[in-house]
């Protein structure tokens, strides 16, 4: 089968530049062919890298150079569905410069850069990510939440579904990171499609903003105490909201999965679910005692394993997903089984890609509609 690669058919003609050239005006790259993805590379140079973070792989993976030519190429095997992140790194002499791929233009975005991105077969943009001229838009309204507890005015936007009226009542979803998710998830256009869809009921979400999430969003007190003291009161006192329990749902991802985990702990009976995306849930009660992620990680770690130690029901549901390629998919399915033993419904989700906007923004329709249930999913389950 390597044999009918595109990249292999090339070798075999022994190609000059020209060949090279009609080649890549040929071929989009990476090129997909079944379950390989051959990435290239064009340029003199003394040695290239794939750089990317596929668990199991070295970070660092090099390029071989088609003979008599200056076209480098890697095939890398991915199954079906498959999303990865990666740029190229080039070593000139002593000199080495890593950035995104010149031959690639598909990008990904995230808060601290870009990277190139891979669709391998099989993978789709969902459509329901995308604006839908007959999806009635939500509305955003920006707020500031005064708060004791964390000793300044918390930035918090507010979505209000297409029709929303005061008369009725409406589910609460409090999303970490809330500005990340609304530019790098597409959460609003994701909301007024599954809502409009009927996939998801109606909610109001507030997108919440951290000052520093490193810090408040590792298990502090003080954040937690913001959530259930200050910004529930206040948004259940001001909007038409269900102020019960089977009516609050925190979300997070990363660290922000982490936030909310350990919000619900300190606070048991106040929200009903929890949707928790590549939780940054590092522990150490089994295998190695050093953790590994530095002192940043340490009361992460000491909640987790305080948790794991003696779980406890902190909400009803928990809607857990992680990516298979990420190094946190070990924890994360540990986790998984945590919860369960705690007595809380679970619904996991593995999905063929990394730590990574995208990836969360992909897995919002499986969160949302579980926790959240539209007339549409309702009719189907």
């Amino acid at each position: 089968m390597s044999r009918r690669l595109a990249i292999n058919r090339l070798r075999d003609r022994r190609p000059d530049a020209a060949a090279v050239e009609r080649f890549l005006a040929r071929h989009e790259v990476p090129i997909v062919e079944g379950d390989r993805c051959t990435f290239l590379w064009r340029g003199e140079a003394d040695a290239v890298h794939l750089v990317q973070r596929i668990v199991g792989l070295p970070d660092r993976l090099p390029l071989r150079r088609v003979w008599g030519t200056d076209l480098w190429y890697l095939v890398l095997e991915l199954p079906a569905g498959s999303r990865v992140n990666y740029q190229l790194e080039v070593r000139r002499g002593e000199h080495v410069e890593t950035g995104n791929d010149p031959l690639n233009q598909k990008v990904s975005y995230s808060p601290v850069g870009t990277s190139s991105v891979c669709f391998a077969h099989g993978y789709a943009t969902p459509d329901w990510t995308e604006p839908d001229p007959d999806a009635r838009p939500g509305e955003l309204v920006e707020t500031a939440v005064p708060s004791r507890a964390l000793g300044r005015d918390c930035r918090v936007t507010l979505y209000l579904p297409a029709r929303f009226r005061r008369a009725a009542s409406y589910p609460l979803l409090v999303v970490h990171d809330g500005q990340d998710f609304l530019q790098y998830a597409a959460a609003k256009t994701v909301l007024d499609n599954l809502i409009h869809r009927l996939d998801v009921a109606e909610i109001v979400v507030a997108f919440v903003e951290p000052q520093d999430r490193l810090v408040e969003y590792a298990d502090s007190a003080a954040h937690a105490r913001f959530l259930t003291r200050e910004l529930l009161p206040g948004l259940e006192a001001d909007l038409p909201l269900l102020a019960q329990r089977s009516g609050r749902c925190l979300l997070g991802s990363s660290f922000g999965a982490v936030a909310a985990l350990a919000a619900a702990y300190r606070a048991p009976d106040t929200f009903g679910a929890l949707a928790l995306m590549s939780g940054s849930f590092v522990f150490t009660d089994i295998g190695a005692a050093d953790h590994g992620g530095g002192p940043v990680f340490d009361p992460v770690v000491r909640f987790v394993n305080r948790y794991r130690a003696r779980p406890r029901r902190v909400a009803d549901r928990v809607f857990l997903s992680c990516g298979v390629y990420e190094p946190l998919i070990t924890p994360n399915r540990s986790m998984a089984l945590t919860f369960e033993s705690a007595g809380m419904a679970l619904r996991l989700l593995e999905t063929r890609d990394g730590h990574s906007w995208e990836n969360w923004r992909d897995s919002l329709r499986d969160a949302l509609s579980w926790i959240y249930p539209g007339p549409q999913k309702l009719v189907y389950e």
